[in-house]
This record gives C-alpha cells, structure tokens and sequence, in this order.
C-alpha cells in the first residue's frame, strides 16, 4: 500500500511540474489573443487563480479594446470565486465606474452589496460589513426596482437585521447578567425602539420592566418611590402593547411588588401622630 501512495504522490508532483511549465510558458507569451484564449479556458474550468494572473497582465493591454468589459468582469469574478471578497467588491465598484450602461451592471452591482455581506463577521465582531451590506443591498433595490434579485436583497437585510438584533440582545443581557439593571432597562427600551417588530418584543419589555425593578431596589430610599413608579409605568406599556402576551402575567408581578414597595416606603416617610 505504501509503494502505491509513493507512486501516486511521485505522479502528482510530475503533474504539478508539468502544469506549472505549462503556465510558465502561457504568462511568457506576448500573444495577447493567445493568452487571453488561455486566461478565458482557466476561468470556463474554474482555475481562478490561473486566469486572475493571466487576466492581470492582460489589464492594460486590453484597455481601449472591445474585449476590455470581459476581461475586467471575469478579473473580478476570479477574486469573488476565490472568496477575496475585500478585492472583489473593489474590482467590481471599478467596473460599475468604468462601465456603468453594461447590460451586466445590475449583476456587478448585486455582486458588490454581495461581497460585503460575505465579509459579514461572527456575531461577537463588530457588523460594520453588515451594516453596509443591508445598506448597499437597500440601494440596490431603489435602484433596480424591476430586478428579479430584490427578492435575494431583501432577504440578505432582513437577515442582517436579525443578527444586528442577537447581538443588540445579548448586550443588553449582559448588562443585567452584571448588575447593572439601570444600563440594562435602557438597552433593552433601545432595542425594542430599534425592532419593534419583532417577535421577541414582549421578552424584551418584560426584561425593561424588571430591570428597573431591581434597579429600583438597589436604589437609595429618597430615589426608591419614583423608581418604583417607572416600573409600574413600564408595566403599563407593557400591557397595552402586549395585551396576550404569556409573559404579561410576570410583568404585572413586579408591578405589583412595587406598588407594595411604594406604599410601605410612604408610610416610613409619614410622621407618626402625636400621643394624646
């Protein structure tokens, strides 16, 4: 069995070698229909990396010519099929430039919002290519209203505003999961502002009302009354919001504790009458 491995790999580096002559000898070329022939077979076989080289030294030679439109197409391809998407969004915005009536401009620029949203990162990671993503994708549904991919573009947003929400959530999660149920309440208002409708609404205002629940316990006697009544007022919105909510039962928990809370704190503050 090990003889037969060696023969394999001795063949495989006898292919690589030959190969790689190969395309020693296409690059050395100066017949430029030739090389692009070439550069055009390696991109229809799916050899990326071949026909970017090719494609590459080819760039200025073909500038001014009626072949120049498919070379920087297939150029940008090579980087985008090659998933360096940073280079491909970059070659595909100077085709936009550079041919902006191509009958291929619609695709290019879906390619292009596209690129960003395959550099969209982990949840954990800063969404700046999301954002950008939703943002292109966007534009490029005002601009192509007629385009078959408005359907994949708005998918690609949607998509991104789920995961824009997990982590918005889960920030907000952590601030509670520490202690600190002041910045915990507000995260969660924001998030709630920022997708309203979503389908987890009512666990986020769930989660407003009993931060500053225990916000309010935590809080110094003069500041507790008023605090205690944003929970009551949060419980409020709560239930004309949510009013089937399986969660409105909880809410109106800590509405009532701190009604309790309230009132005893009222009757600490209330002189006792004088003795007769």
């Amino acid at each position: 069995m090990r003889s037969i491995f060696k023969i394999f790999v001795v063949i495989g580096i006898i292919l690589g070698l030959y190969s790689c002559s190969k395309f020693s000898k296409i690059q050395k070329s100066n017949d430029t229909t030739y090389k692009l022939t070439k550069a055009d077979e390696y991109y229809a076989n799916k050899k990326y990396r071949n026909a970017q080289m090719l494609y590459e030294e080819l760039f200025a030679a073909m500038k001014g010519t009626d072949k120049f439109e498919d070379v920087y197409y297939k150029w940008a391809y090579c980087f985008y099929y090659q998933k360096q998407y940073r280079d491909a969004e970059n070659l595909f915005k100077g085709f936009l430039e550079v041919f902006p009536n191509s009958p291929r401009a619609e695709e290019v620029d879906y390619a292009r919002a596209y690129c960003f949203f395959k550099q969209s990162p982990k949840i954990e990671l800063e969404q700046v290519n999301t954002l950008k993503s939703m943002n292109m994708m966007q534009t490029f549904i005002n601009t192509h209203p007629g385009s078959p991919r408005i359907k994949d573009a708005t998918a690609i947003i949607d998509e991104g505003r789920v995961k824009l929400e997990i982590k918005e959530a889960r920030a907000a999660q952590l601030y509670y999961n520490l202690g600190q149920f002041r910045s915990s309440g507000i995260a969660f208002e924001n998030l709630l502002n920022n997708y309203p409708e979503s389908l987890k609404g009512d666990e986020y205002k769930l989660m407003v009302v009993k931060s500053f629940y225990r916000f309010a316990k935590l809080s110094v006697a003069e500041k507790q009354v008023e605090r205690f009544e944003k929970v009551t007022s949060e419980f409020l919105d709560f239930a004309d919001r949510y009013p089937e909510s399986k969660l409105l039962k909880q809410a109106e928990d800590y509405s009532i504790l701190s009604k309790k809370n309230i009132k005893e704190l009222n009757n600490e503050q209330t002189p006792s009458s004088a003795k007769l």
